[in-house]
C-alpha cells in the first residue's frame, strides 16, 4: 500500500462514492414519479445518462479542470487530462490519507449528480439533443470552475475562507439557479394551469426521497474524506437536518393546506439534506435542527411563491436546492464552529461575524456565475439546435416522441 493510505479511511471514501453514485438513478426515481406518465421514461433517462456522460468527462478533462493545478484561481489545468499522474499515491492537497484516485472517483459523483438536479427544472419539454449537449456544456463551463473555486487548491473562494463541507454552493445553488433560469429560457409547459399537471406516481417519488437520503450519507459523511469523527459528526447533522425539514414541510403544509402530505414530506427532507451539505461537517447537532426547521419553512414557501410568479420550475428544483442552498451557505456562517472542526472557521454566533460575510461573497458569485453562463449555453443551444420540442411532440408525450418507447403498457 502507498506510503500515508490508511485502509480504513479508503474503504469509507470508495463506499462513499457507492453511496453517492446512488443518488443520481434515485433522482431518477424522484423525479420520475412526479411528471405525468407520458414522461416518465424520458424523466428517468435524464439521471441515467448524465451518470454515464459525466463519468466519462470527468475522467477525461473535467477533473483537470476542477482539482487540477491551478491558474488564477479560476480553474484548473489540464495536467492530469484522462487522469494522467492521478493514481494510488496520495495528493495531500485534497486527501492526505487516500490515494488520489478514490478522491478522484469520490468527487465525480458529485460531479454527476449536480447536472442532473437541474433537469427536474425542463421536465417534459425539452428536447434530448439539446439536454445531451448542455449537461456536457454545463459540467465543463460552470460545473467544473465552481469546483475549483471552492474545493480546488488555490480557488479564488477557498483561499477567501468560504467553508462548504460537500457542496451547498457548488452543487446545491449552482443547479438551483441554473434550473431557475432553465425554466425562463425554455418557458412554460403547454397546459399549465388548464389541465392536471399532477404526479402520476408518488410512491416512486418517496422511494426516490428515501434513496437519496441514504445516499447523502455518502455525500456528506463521505465529505470528511476519513473514517473518523468528523464523519460521525457529518452522518448526525445530516440526519437530524433532514429529519427536522421533512417535520416542518408537512407540519406548514398540513396547516395550510388542511391535509399532511406526503409529497411534501418527501421534499421536506430533501431540503433538509440539501441545507444541512455544505454545514454537515462545521456544526453542531442542536444547529443541524435550527437548519433543518428554517429549510422546510423557507423551502415550502418558495414553492408557493413559484406558483404566483408564473414560473414553471416543473418539479420545484429551485425552490429545494436553490433556496435550500442559500439558507445552508449562510447558516454555515451562523453556526459553525472550530469545536466541531478545527480545518473550518467560527461563525457569527461564535464571535465572527465577517464568516456570514465571507459565505455571502460566495452564494453572490455562484449565483452570478451559474445564472450567466447557463443562459449564455441554453441560448447558444436554441440558435443551433433548438432547446424545445414541437408543440406536437409535447402534446404526445417525451416518452413517444423522443425515445420511441413507453413506460407502462396498458391493456
Amino acid at each position: 500500500m502507498a506510503d500515508g493510505v490508511s485502509a480504513g479511511d479508503t474503504a469509507w471514501v470508495l463506499v462513499s462514492a457507492a453511496l453517492v453514485m446512488l443518488m443520481t438513478p434515485a433522482l431518477g426515481f424522484f423525479y420520475g414519479g412526479l411528471v405525468r406518465r407520458k414522461n416518465v421514461l424520458a424523466t428517468l433517462v435524464h439521471s441515467f445518462f448524465i451518470l454515464a456522460l459525466i463519468s466519462v468527462q470527468w475522467v477525461l478533462w473535467g477533473y483537470s479542470l476542477a482539482f487540477g493545478p491551478d491558474i488564477g484561481g479560476l480553474i484548473g489545468n489540464l495536467d492530469w487530462l484522462g487522469l494522467n499522474s492521478v493514481g494510488a499515491a496520495p495528493n495531500p492537497d485534497y486527501a492526505a490519507t487516500v490515494p488520489h484516485q478514490a478522491f478522484m472517483v469520490f468527487q465525480m459523483m458529485f460531479a454527476v449528480i449536480t447536472p442532473a438536479l437541474i433537469t427536474g427544472a425542463f421536465a417534459e419539454r425539452k428536447r434530448f439533443k439539446a439536454f445531451v449537449l448542455f449537461s456536457l456544456l454545463w459540467a465543463t463551463l460552470v460545473y467544473d470552475p465552481l469546483a475549483h473555486w471552492v474545493w480546488g487548491a488555490g480557488g479564488w473562494l477557498r483561499q477567501l475562507g468560504t467553508l462548504d463541507f460537500a457542496g451547498g454552493t457548488v452543487v446545491h445553488i449552482s443547479s438551483g439557479i441554473s434550473a431557475l433560469v432553465a425554466a425562463m429560457v425554455l418557458g412554460k409547459r403547454i397546459g399549465l394551469g388548464k389541465e392536471s399537471m399532477d404526479p402520476h406516481d408518488l410512491t416512486m417519488t418517496v422511494l426516490g426521497a428515501a434513496l437519496l437520503w441514504f445516499g447523502w450519507f455518502g455525500f456528506n459523511a463521505g465529505s470528511a474524506l476519513g473514517a473518523n469523527g468528523l464523519a460521525v459528526n457529518a452522518f448526525v447533522t445530516t440526519n437530524t437536518a433532514a429529519a427536522m425539514a421533512a417535520l416542518t414541510w408537512m407540519t406548514v403544509s398540513w396547516a395550510v393546506h388542511r391535509r399532511p402530505s406526503v409529497l411534501g414530506m418527501a421534499a421536506g427532507a430533501v431540503a433538509g439534506l440539501v441545507a444541512i451539505t455544505p454545514a454537515a461537517g462545521f456544526v453542531t447537532v442542536p444547529a443541524a435542527i435550527v437548519i433543518g426547521f428554517g429549510a422546510g419553512g423557507l423551502c415550502f414557501f418558495a414553492v408557493q411563491l413559484k406558483g404566483r410568479l408564473g414560473i414553471d420550475d416543473a418539479l420545484d428544483v429551485f425552490a429545494v436546492h436553490g433556496v435550500g442552498g442559500t439558507w445552508g451557505a449562510l447558516a454555515t456562517g451562523l453556526f459553525a464552529s472550530v469545536a466541531v472542526n478545527s480545518a473550518g472557521a467560527n461563525g457569527l454566533l461564535y464571535g465572527n461575524p465577517g464568516q456570514l460575510a465571507t459565505q455571502l461573497v460566495a452564494v453572490l458569485a455562484v449565483w452570478a456565475y451559474a445564472g450567466g453562463v447557463t443562459f449564455l449555453i441554453l441560448k447558444a443551444l436554441d440558435l443551433v439546435v433548438g432547446v424545445r420540442v414541437p408543440e406536437h411532440e409535447e402534446v404526445l408525450g417525451l416518452d413517444t416522441s423522443q425515445h420511441g418507447e413507453a413506460a407502462y403498457q396498458m391493456v
